[in-house]
């Protein structure tokens, strides 16, 4: 990684710390509520003691932080250590100045505090680092047991709403979990891109003609698979594209324009690299 590269990444983690502290100050806490992992925890425990939210944060993230170092590498550690500071000093400064809270509403709180906080953590996550160590634990569970990292947080989380149901009331617990969905959502978007692709493999025996028009048509690379019949044991050709969400139509109209009766099967693709991708090449 060059200098210009570091410095860039570093910037983004902590524009995306600050992001989530904007998030966290102006929205979740004036309005009691929470989030999933260590920052649900941290805003939990700030409710019950009033010892400073990013201090919380920055404390219990030290053993992940730790973890992440020996399992993950220098790196990780130096961009999250990076990340957690500035939440944590964004957050004192924040709450220093005591802003009156941009809503009331725990409805608007949730959803714009959600899309803010997502929007923050994705940010640091795409550049390396991370702000929650819950997902470094779970990364050290799914080795030893066969859970997949998606599932373990979920199990975390659970304990960490039924904590909030307790100590912020039914309600504002609702509101956290719907803050949590929210923000896993605009995680995704920052980190995957809103421009998501699609996998799609098509069954046809026309398959020299609809690889024609596809390159020609939408100008993407085409992949020709030799397949068989699991029933009849036939020899079948399965053509293999990557696309735009955008062209899914244009590609579906190109596939009933030249065999109305082919099979295909449409799958989201997170990640697209490559120049058969970008332009045109017929494989």
């Amino acid at each position: 990684m060059t200098a210009t590269t570091h410095f860039i990444r570093c910037s983004l983690v902590i524009i995306g710390a600050i992001i989530a502290a904007i998030a966290i100050e102006w929205f979740l806490l004036p309005n009691s509520i929470i989030d999933g992992g260590i920052i649900g925890i941290s805003l939990i425990l700030n409710t019950l003691t009033q010892i400073n939210f990013g201090l919380l944060v920055f404390l219990l993230n030290l053993p992940f932080l730790y973890v992440g170092y020996k399992h993950l590498g220098g790196q990780f550690f130096l961009f999250s250590l990076i990340g957690i500071v500035a939440l944590a000093a964004t957050e004192a400064v924040l709450h220093h100045w005591h802003l009156a809270p941009l809503t009331s509403t725990p409805l608007l709180a949730t959803i714009f505090g959600g899309l803010l906080l997502g929007l923050g953590v994705g940010l640091v996550i795409r550049n390396g680092g991370a702000l929650d160590g819950t997902e470094i634990l779970s990364l050290l569970i799914t080795k030893k047991l066969p859970f997949t990292v998606g599932e373990c947080v979920l199990v975390f989380n659970i304990f960490v709403f039924a904590w909030a149901a307790f100590v912020l009331g039914i309600e504002n617990a609702m509101y956290s979990i719907l803050t949590y969905y929210v923000a896993a959502k605009a995680i995704d978007a920052v980190v995957e891109g809103l421009d998501s692709t699609k996998a799609v493999m098509i069954v046809s025996k026309k398959y020299e003609q609809l690889t024609k028009a596809i390159t020609d048509d939408l100008g993407k690379g085409v992949t020709r698979l030799k397949g068989q019949g699991g029933y009849d044991g036939e020899e079948k050709d399965v053509l293999y594209v990557v696309v735009r969400r955008m062209e899914i139509m244009r590609l579906k109209k190109t596939i009933y324009t030249y065999d109305k009766n082919a099979f295909f099967t449409i799958i989201n693709a997170h990640e697209s690299r490559g120049s058969t991708f970008t332009r045109k090449e017929e494989h």
